[in-house]
């Protein structure tokens, strides 16, 4: 996808998630789009090269989320990844820089803390035959600014939060 096709399509979801949010409140968007980087650079995987567009709006305590990727190899087609936003920065290369998942729990100091979609923001997708896919989240919180990454992992997210292996990194500040 070329980058004014990209460009097009973070300002199409911009523009429709706000049209979604409520009128009365003021909103915060962030949107990201652009190369994923490779975790996993030792091995050829099915984010080698693919992309991704974010957008998150937060609105009376709460955020949406929604994340788009293309380019994916085709050969992953019906196969379901877990895609979460981390505490710590997207790094090339270096999938433990992005640290833990992003737990509004762990955060507050809460002891033990839950580990589920109401702490965490989990954005688990299947890929299609096109190289595409979707996913989004509404949870209620919003979180803090920061250099921040949405890792994507390579198996769904279990019970526990726990998704394998980290395959690709989309950045994401704010």
């Amino acid at each position: 996808m070329t980058g004014l096709k990209l460009f097009a399509t973070t300002a199409v979801l911009a523009a429709v998630t706000l049209a979604t949010a409520p009128a009365a409140a003021a909103s915060d968007v962030v949107t990201e789009h652009g190369a994923l980087r490779d975790l996993a650079p030792a091995a050829t995987g099915p984010f080698d090269g693919a992309h991704a567009v974010l957008v998150m709006v937060s609105d009376d305590g709460h955020t949406g989320v929604r994340l788009n990727l293309y380019g994916i190899d085709r050969s992953a087609a019906d196969r379901t990844f877990g895609a979460h936003l981390h505490v710590g920065p997207c790094v090339a290369g270096n999938g433990a820089a992005a640290g833990p998942h992003y737990n509004t729990d762990v955060l507050a100091g809460r002891v033990p803390p839950r580990i589920d979609e109401t702490t965490e923001v989990w954005l688990d997708f299947t890929a299609t035959g096109g190289g595409t896919g979707h996913a989004s989240a509404r949870v209620p919180f919003v979180p803090a600014p920061g250099n921040r990454a949405i890792v994507i992992h390579q198996e769904p997210t279990d019970d526990h939060g726990a998704a394998g292996p980290r395959l690709a990194c989309l950045p994401v500040s704010w």
